[in-house]
């Protein structure tokens, strides 16, 4: 981007951080069961991440991504699914690092983690090596935790509906080269399931909260079906799912 742009884009930035609306996170329970028509618990669900995962722009967890994916586990897998949420407003991967990691260890395995990262590591230029140290440290020991691991990609920031047109140009272009390293570290591994985010964000204004950066209640809904549709395929059997679980090396995974 040529210095002009730079400018403006810093100006942008400037005038969009006093004008957005701060919204808190979901309210209630950070963790949860869904019931299904049978009591037994088929799924173990932890979501973990930024503001996104944090639940911001929803009124509670039950109607953020949390809950939403949860629910359609639920109706689709016809158990009983736990939830649990680990997640902060404003936490780059660095901080999902060292700062939310650390509360894994005292809980049970799961069977399907969501990684909810990458757009404050954006605003806070971090360098593609500092991200790709962080990230791989983050996929590693969320993947020691879990059956099965889904990260979703940076959303493009072009998209919001807050954001100035070139700031959203050059913050988008940044998330690219960051997106390019993290489905390079999930290629090819077998239990990590990479979504490109371009795909998820909806045109309907519905789609965002009041503030035009978050998710609404609509929005969570609409990520957390995409996220299901890739993840059921790894973790439902074609023949239907008859789940028998199982603890290996500290991880409990459905087969």
């Amino acid at each position: 981007m040529n210095p002009v742009a730079l400018l403006l884009a810093a100006a942008q930035g400037a005038r969009l951080r006093r004008a957005t609306e701060i919204l808190p996170p979901a309210t209630g329970p950070t963790r949860g069961v869904v019931p299904g028509p049978s009591d037994r618990t088929a799924v173990r669900l932890l979501v973990i991440g930024d503001s996104t995962a944090a639940g911001v722009g929803a009124a509670n967890h039950e109607e953020a991504i949390a809950g939403s994916l949860a629910r359609l586990a639920a109706e689709d897998v016809g158990s009983a699914v736990e939830w649990r949420v680990i997640a902060r407003s404003g936490a780059t991967s660095r901080r999902v690092r060292h700062s939310l990691l650390p509360e894994l260890e005292a809980s049970d395995p799961f069977d399907l983690a969501v990684v909810l990262v990458g757009v404050n590591d954006v605003l806070a230029r971090r360098h593609p090596d500092q991200w790709q140290e962080d990230v791989a440290a983050v996929l590693a020991r969320v993947t020691g935790r879990a059956g099965l691991v889904v990260m979703t990609g940076i959303p493009p920031f072009d998209r919001f509906p807050s954001m100035p047109g070139t700031l959203g140009r050059y913050l988008t272009r940044r998330g690219r080269r960051l997106d390019e390293v993290a489905e390079r570290l999930c290629r090819d591994q077998e239990r990590i399931v990479w979504i490109d985010s371009a795909g998820l964000l909806a045109d309907d204004a519905e789609f965002f909260a009041r503030d035009g950066f978050h998710p609404s209640a609509t929005g969570y809904q609409t990520w957390a079906t995409a996220i299901w549709r890739r993840a059921r395929t790894k973790l439902v059997p074609p023949a239907g799912f008859e789940p028998t679980t199982f603890c290996s090396g500290g991880r409990r995974s459905i087969h």
